[in-house]
């Protein structure tokens, strides 16, 4: 596949290569199994041009053609971004229709709860590469003159296994993966494609009236919180550590009651203010932790050995050991913080939790006037 002189620009993303998501492969597997339906002979590449004006070219991976149906194959490529879709191959067979439709085949999924861009029922290619494609596959269709009245059928070989990886189970599309993908190209270990789930997973709560999720930081938490409330799927947000995209899209779209189920190093930064808890962002402040100690009213000695401490491992250790309090008023601050943000529109509850997933900290719910 070649790159075709997208270059990245970002100073951290500088000597990361760039990929292609699953919408710009499937486009490229549109174009060239519609050229091989039309003409009877399937190119060994093609290029298609993306909705920013780039016109990369992929390697067609394997194709057949014939008068009534054709497919074409593409590998897709992520770049160095960690993604589990990297190397699946996506097939798009195209045969004759009375107008334009899209079928899931094997390994894409269909849509099974509203709150989605696309419609319960249907296969789960979201609106942006819908447009690709079509724009694409027009400019087939005018070049030979020709109606597009289509079926387009899209497979992704194992997308069903892959799909088990991905948020698809909890956001209610059944049986594979989704085809994605707004500019068509993957920016290596880019934060807006995981806020976009946070957010999509947001949408599907309030579309299937849930009024409780908890927003969690890690699987550690993510266990705990489910068995204490024997959540299903759909009350889960993978949270991470975006922590501000989450509560701003909640102030916007608000859920009654909210838990934030988090460990102890990151219910600490978000007690201090911290919106980003990744640790290349924002770190644990000791001297903030023993100055919450001090108003607790722990014991100045233990204070002191907080703010010497060299790691929030550090720290729980010392809180564990000496049967310290100390969780709840990490808890209640971060509470606080968070309030501050959604102006009490939500009923929040803060969870911490040390590393085995043991409760340490608990800022209850507070009944919320309107």
């Amino acid at each position: 596949m070649k790159n075709n002189g997208i270059r990245n620009t970002d100073e951290d993303q500088r000597e990361l290569r760039r990929g292609w998501t699953t919408g710009a492969c499937a486009t490229a597997a549109a174009k060239a199994s519609y050229i091989g339906f039309l003409t009877g002979q399937t190119p060994n590449e093609v290029q298609i041009t993306l909705p920013g004006g780039q016109t990369p070219i992929f390697l067609v991976k394997e194709s057949h053609s014939s008068k009534e149906i054709s497919m074409a194959a593409i590998e897709k490529d992520a770049g160095d971004d960690p993604d589990v879709t990297h190397g699946a191959i996506i097939r798009v067979t195209i045969c004759s229709s009375d107008k334009l439709t899209y079928k899931a085949g094997d390994g894409v999924g269909k849509i099974t709860k509203p709150g989605l861009p696309i419609s319960v029922g249907e296969p789960a290619i979201n609106p942006g590469p819908r447009k690709m494609i079509e724009q694409n596959l027009q400019e087939v269709a005018d070049q030979y003159g020709v109606r597009l009245n289509l079926e387009i059928r899209i497979s992704i070989d194992n997308g069903a296994i892959l799909a088990e990886k991905t948020w698809n189970p909890r956001l209610g599309i059944e049986g594979g993966l989704s085809i994605l993908g707004t500019t068509g190209i993957v920016i290596p270990y880019s934060c807006a494609a995981w806020i976009a789930s946070i957010h999509q997973g947001i949408d599907v709560a309030r579309a299937n009236g849930i009024n409780h999720v908890a927003a969690c930081t890690g699987k550690t938490s993510e266990k705990a919180v489910t068995s204490q409330y024997n959540f299903e799927p759909i009350s889960i947000l993978d949270m991470g550590d975006f922590i501000g995209g989450t509560i701003k899209y909640l102030k916007l779209n608000p859920i009654p009651r909210v838990t934030i189920a988090s460990g102890f190093g990151k219910a600490s930064k978000l007690a201090a203010g911290h919106m980003d808890l990744h640790s290349k962002r924002s770190q644990v402040d000791p001297m903030f932790i023993a100055s919450l100690a001090a108003k607790s009213g722990i014991k100045e000695n233990l204070c002191n050995k907080i703010r010497l401490a060299n790691s929030a491992g550090n720290i729980l250790e010392i809180i564990v050991k000496n049967k310290l309090t100390l969780g709840d008023s990490i808890a209640k601050a971060a509470q606080k913080i968070i309030n501050k943000i959604i102006k009490n529109n939500i009923d929040i509850e803060v969870l911490v939790y040390d590393r085995q997933g043991d409760r340490i900290g608990h800022a209850p719910f507070k009944e919320f006037k309107k």
